[in-house]
């Protein structure tokens, strides 16, 4: 039987498929409802009479507000460095993570268990513990308000060192005795044979990576002083606070925000969905 004839039959046998289907419709529009409201009170004058709900949705409509964010603000500027820390981010912590499974699932050393079970035990401690010791540390090595005080600090996962360590274990001992019969070197043994079986893995850590450095804005908030440094959600918030009494110009620029991110899903769906599923994290 084919897929598509076996996937029709599993929906004939569920009696409550129609429901899950209306029930996802729903969690769909509850989720898209404040993406559309943004939109459309971005596109309203500021001038325009808002007393009722529904008016936010009804003409007119002008573009004069992106304009003027565009011109007036930063949001460019911001989108770039948050683009920058996160493609930095990401690919120190792929080489970073991905060596260091490598050594603790094919290499051979003393206390090797030992040094996985402390990076099991990092993923017990919380990134706001960290905080002050990291600030510290960064400011001792006069980083602080740069790239490199927003990158470093946040490379240190030890969940990609888990995940990839898990998945080279997969791998067969047989293929590296092998290799290293006919001459292959460890690091010939990472890059050529081990590496390239890894990509699913690597693409959902490097999807997590970046998201989550997106996303970050408690260390960028406290490791930057100057405006020009700032990322998207540390400017946000200090744009918002100068528009507190309006909501055209902060719903502006957070539409404004958030092409980048909906272009980047559309574009990448099915790899953020592989990626969240095979790493077995929800959110």
């Amino acid at each position: 039987m084919s897929q598509k004839g076996q996937t029709l039959l599993e929906k004939k046998r569920d009696p409550f498929h129609f429901i899950k289907v209306i029930l996802a419709f729903v969690m769909a529009l509850i989720f898209l409802f404040p993406i559309v409201w943004m939109i459309f009170v971005s596109l309203k004058p500021e001038e325009a009479a808002a007393a009722e709900p529904l008016s936010w949705f009804l003409p007119p409509y002008t573009l004069e507000n992106f304009i003027e964010i565009i011109t007036g603000s930063d949001v460019f500027l911001w989108t770039w460095n948050s683009f920058i820390v996160g493609i930095m981010t990401t690919i120190v912590t792929l080489i970073l993570t991905s060596l260091a499974a490598f050594a603790i699932s094919k290499m051979h050393f003393t206390y090797r268990r030992f040094i996985f079970i402390f990076f099991l035990a990092g993923l017990m401690v919380p990134g706001e513990a960290m905080i002050i010791p990291l600030f510290e540390i960064v400011g001792d090595m006069n980083m602080l308000d740069t790239y490199s005080g927003l990158v470093l600090p946040m490379v240190a996962t030890p969940l990609g060192v888990v995940i990839l360590k898990s998945f080279f274990d997969g791998v067969p001992n047989e293929l590296i005795e092998s290799a290293k019969v006919d001459g292959c070197s460890d690091w010939r043994l990472y890059w050529n044979i081990v590496l390239p079986l890894a990509k699913p893995a690597m693409a959902a850590i490097g999807i997590l990576t970046f998201i989550a450095s997106w996303n970050n804005f408690l260390w960028p908030y406290l490791a930057i002083v100057s405006e020009s440094l700032y990322t998207l959600p540390v400017g946000i918030p200090a744009f918002n606070s100068a528009y507190s009494d309006t909501y055209v110009e902060p719903m502006t620029v957070n539409a404004l925000a958030s092409i980048p991110v909906i272009i980047a899903f559309l574009l990448f769906e099915k790899q953020i969905i592989k990626g969240v599923s095979f790493s077995g994290i929800k959110g």
